[in-house]
């Protein structure tokens, strides 16, 4: 089974390049995040044989799981998954509203969660409490089903896991996407029995994420955040950032991680 994340950083302005992506690269299960819409535009893509479960609020955040070989057992956001006072223009909302950042279905018989997970914004900031948080209630939700059976949970989890996935560690001091608590949170998450799916490098690089300023791409100036994690149920045959999908004109600011699984040996 050929499994993929990719930020698109808004499905529809990058709807031409995704249909071309899965006609090239054919996923069987597509993850998706920063849709950006509340109405996921389906009709190419379910004209490809996918079908679609996706969670939008609008102009933000939106997660999507695109599958070619089923789609059960769809939820919307994990069990307790905090919620934000988000910021409107220049009213915060008292009410902490739940976010479109997680969405779970059984694809075949591999449980897949596609996340965005909250960018923290600055160390100190409201957002980066919520973001331990958020992470903290996801790692008690999964638990179960990562006992359970064939398990992926893949996205942009807006934490880079070392020094070595950052062009530059000095560059980052002082800021989000590095703390030690981030990091320690995802060292938790994969305490539960996961691994992290490193991507073959390339020159050395398994970047993902590259800002749009300054030609930080063509400069190598990148950091890997989207990432895979997968239970020992699952077997993994080939990982790799797609950088091509990075490329020409009018990319989001990530590139698509792909991964082959073998789902043979299916325990526990």
């Amino acid at each position: 089974m050929r499994v993929a994340t990719w930020n698109v950083n808004s499905v529809t302005a990058r709807l031409p390049r995704l249909h071309e992506w899965l006609d090239l690269v054919e996923p069987d299960v597509l993850c998706l995040q920063e849709t950006k819409t509340a109405d996921f535009p389906s009709d190419g893509v379910e004209q490809r044989g996918y079908e679609v479960a996706h969670v939008g609020d609008g102009r933000w955040n939106g997660v999507a799981i695109l599958s070619r070989v089923g789609l059960e057992d769809v939820t919307a956001a994990f069990a307790e998954q905090p919620g934000y006072a988000n910021e409107d223009e220049d009213a915060l909302l008292a009410v902490p509203v739940v976010e479109s950042r997680a969405v779970g279905a059984t694809c075949g018989g591999l449980r897949v969660w596609s996340l965005y997970v909250p960018n923290g914004r600055s160390v100190g900031h409201p957002h980066y409490d919520y973001k331990l948080g958020w992470l903290t209630a996801l790692r008690a939700a999964l638990a179960p089903e990562v006992a359970a059976g064939p398990f992926v949970v893949t996205g942009d989890f807006n934490i880079a896991p070392t020094d070595d996935d950052v062009w530059d560690p000095a560059a980052f001091v002082g800021s989000t996407h590095v703390t030690a608590r981030e990091r320690q949170a995802l060292a938790d998450l994969r305490a539960l029995g996961l691994r992290d799916v490193e991507p073959r490098a390339l020159k050395g690089r398994n970047f993902t994420y590259w800002d749009y300023r300054a030609g930080m791409f063509h400069k190598g100036m990148g950091m890997r955040i989207d990432l895979v994690y997968a239970n020992d149920a699952v077997t993994v045959t080939d990982a790799w950032v797609d950088r091509e999908a990075r490329k020409g004109t009018g990319p989001s600011d990530h590139a698509p991680v792909v991964v082959d699984l073998d789902l043979t040996n299916r325990g526990p």
